[in-house]
């Protein structure tokens, strides 16, 4: 019987030492049975490396390579040129704003930016954004009335003026923070046409 009481006493024992410490704060390194990729060796930026001739552990990059998410080079009437197109269409760049997994700056290839589609993003601007953001984008709108915590994005602030196009366009289609997203409510047309709106609110604020 005592055998039976000491080994329950050890799987208690065992039980308490497993889970009871869990959640607990100390100051040793926890051992990692299986650490997975948490744990991996690798060239951390702005770090020597002993792999490369100059000692350098930061790399440029290939000569000739284009990194994704960057500016692309935009033609005379706006949007990405011709030569980029397959770039652009297999990214999808119009429905998404996005280059993989970056932002991309410039309208997507055959959206043509000009006086009638800034309006048409005024006219969707009025309707579904200056209740938040007002009219000059500056924030205070209707609901700056009821609560001052968290403050509404002030579009035509240089912060938000930096940003690229794509990553608007992305913003108004998935929302961020309180502010829902609008891609079930508005298409994809017009949600470019209130970036265009946007953008020249940011003009004509500077």
């Amino acid at each position: 019987m005592r055998w039976f009481f000491l080994a329950l006493a050890c799987v208690i024992l065992t039980v308490v030492i497993t889970f009871g410490v869990r959640g607990s704060k100390f100051s040793g390194t926890p051992f990692e049975l299986f650490p997975d990729m948490d744990r991996q060796y690798k060239v951390k930026y702005q770090k020597p490396s002993s792999a490369f001739p100059d000692g350098i552990g930061s790399r440029k990059p290939v000569e000739g390579t284009v990194p994704m998410g960057f500016a692309k080079p935009l033609s005379k009437k706006g949007g990405i040129p011709k030569s980029d197109l397959d770039f652009a269409v297999g990214n999808d760049y119009y429905n998404t704003g996005q280059f993989g997994d970056n932002y991309g700056s410039g309208y997507p290839n055959g959206l043509k930016v000009d006086a009638s589609l800034i309006e048409r993003g005024k006219e969707r601007y009025a309707i579904n954004c200056v209740v938040c953001h007002g009219e000059s984008g500056n924030g205070q709108g209707v609901v700056s009335k009821y609560w001052a915590l968290p403050p509404t994005a002030n579009i035509i602030d240089e912060r938000v003026s930096a940003l690229p196009e794509g990553q608007l366009f992305w913003t108004i289609s998935n929302g961020k923070g309180l502010m829902g997203p609008y891609k079930g409510t508005i298409t994809v047309k017009d949600r470019w046409a209130i970036v265009a709106y946007l953008k020249a609110l940011q003009s004509a604020a500077k």
